[in-house]
């Protein structure tokens, strides 16, 4: 079996077992074991200490079996091996950011022009399009094309530096270095602003939050004066974020803005054939046509029953039919329909946004900025959940008429303040991109 999708698998087995189990139990017992073959339906894995092996197969070993058949869609058999803890003994795999290469990437109607722009900026970075701003809906292929111009950059520029990182890691390492104190914001301005690139993926995330938005641009501003390139990724237009700053908008519009749109027809059969090669599969015209139709607004789920189908004919030895292609669809959109939003996260993305603790909110203090982002955070609970009323004041140590108080305070607050309208907009838009 191809180590990609093997790797692969495994990463979403993991997944699934963090569902079921807390995150310490997972980390003592789950991490360490490795994928080390899938054959005559059977996986194989890996773990170098025997009293883990013994734990695992007396406690954990349901699990695995539960959350492997929740991928594959069928039962598996798990077998667990002694292993050898010499990392020079390991099959190496790719990072996930080095799989992403121009060679893989698959163009078409809807993508041409980011395409040809992004391969302009490897070839003259800091001068060709800069800044460089990417925008389009979830799965279409912007983070493949950010990643795509890092590695490529890094072949044909040699000792260049280049720093790649999500929106929401730059706005958590530098609130990071705020709470360490001087030496350590330093320390961050320095890694930053000393780059030859800097790209930053979902960079909409920072919308909202001030101080983030006033270190990023100060860093901009640094990177772009020295002619260093600067490339970001957005699920929208910057005039269409009004949460950014004026003059931040301002700056990422100053130069070459390319969309991507979902993926035509013709380029999702490319995708999948590409995909087929790569896992070193051959299917049907009927199967590739019949995925293409299905599924069209996301590359990843394109990706995803391909590799589903991959497995089908390595461990069953079987042609797939349209029935188990079905099947198979509607596993993977399943497994990509968002989680539910969950309070913490919404109390953690709240105190981000109007500089307040977490603990604060929940607390009973009473100041202005306090009760109003406690209560947006009900109101967002409220939006974005299927929770009731009490449930939501239960969440926040309340009863159910605060929390029912709160959400129409917010309510109206919204109708009277579109400023506030749109931070609260962006926060919820933030949440369901997570």
């Amino acid at each position: 079996m191809n180590i990609e999708s093997l790797s692969d698998i495994w990463e979403a087995v993991c997944v699934e077992c963090k569902k079921n189990i807390t995150e310490i139990a997972f980390n003592v017992w789950i991490k360490d074991l490795k994928p080390i073959s899938m054959n005559d339906g059977k996986l194989t894995l890996s773990i170098y200490s025997a009293y883990k092996k013994q734990i695992v197969e007396s406690n954990y070993l349901s699990l695995l079996k539960e959350s492997l058949k929740q991928i594959m869609g069928f039962d598996m058999e798990i077998s667990i091996s002694l292993g050898n803890t010499n990392p020079a003994n390991e099959v190496k795999t790719l990072n996930n950011d080095e799989k992403y290469t121009f060679d893989n990437f698959v163009v078409g109607q809807t993508n041409r022009f980011a395409h040809a722009a992004s391969l302009a900026v490897v070839n003259n970075p800091g001068f060709e399009y800069n800044p460089f701003v990417i925008y389009g809906p979830s799965g279409v292929g912007k983070t493949h094309l950010m990643y795509a111009i890092k590695n490529e950059l890094l072949k044909k520029h040699e000792g260049i530096k280049i720093e790649c990182l999500r929106g929401e890691a730059f706005m958590n390492q530098f609130i990071q270095a705020l709470n360490e104190g001087r030496e350590a914001v330093n320390a961050f301005q320095n890694k930053y602003r000393s780059v030859d690139v800097l790209l930053i993926d979902d960079l909409h995330i920072i919308a909202g939050k001030e101080q983030t938005q006033e270190e990023f641009f100060n860093t901009f501003n640094v990177l772009y004066e020295n002619n260093k390139q600067i490339i970001v990724t957005l699920d929208r237009p910057p005039k269409a974020i009004p949460t950014f700053e004026l003059r931040l908008r301002s700056r990422l519009e100053s130069d070459l803005m390319a969309d991507i749109t979902p993926a035509d027809f013709e380029t999702r059969v490319g995708i999948i054939n590409k995909k087929a090669e790569q896992l070193g599969i051959t299917l049907s015209e009927e199967i590739v046509y019949e995925t293409a139709k299905k599924i069209i607004a996301n590359t990843r789920q394109l990706e995803g029953v391909v590799k589903k189908l991959h497995a089908y004919i390595k461990i069953e030895n079987k042609t797939p039919t349209i029935p188990v292609l079905k099947n198979f669809i509607r596993d993977v959109i399943n497994d990509f329909q968002p989680e539910p939003i969950k309070i913490e996260h919404i109390i953690e993305e709240v105190a981000r946004t109007y500089q307040v603790s977490e603990n604060d909110i929940l607390s009973s203090r009473k100041t202005a900025q306090l009760v109003l982002a406690r209560q947006v955070s009900m109101y967002i609970a409220r939006e974005t959940t299927d929770l009731s009323y009490q449930a939501i004041g239960e969440s926040f140590g309340r009863d159910h008429t605060t929390a029912l108080y709160s959400v129409r305070k917010i309510e109206a607050l919204l109708k009277e303040r579109p400023h506030e309208k749109e931070i609260v907009d962006d926060i919820i838009r933030n949440l369901k991109s997570e």
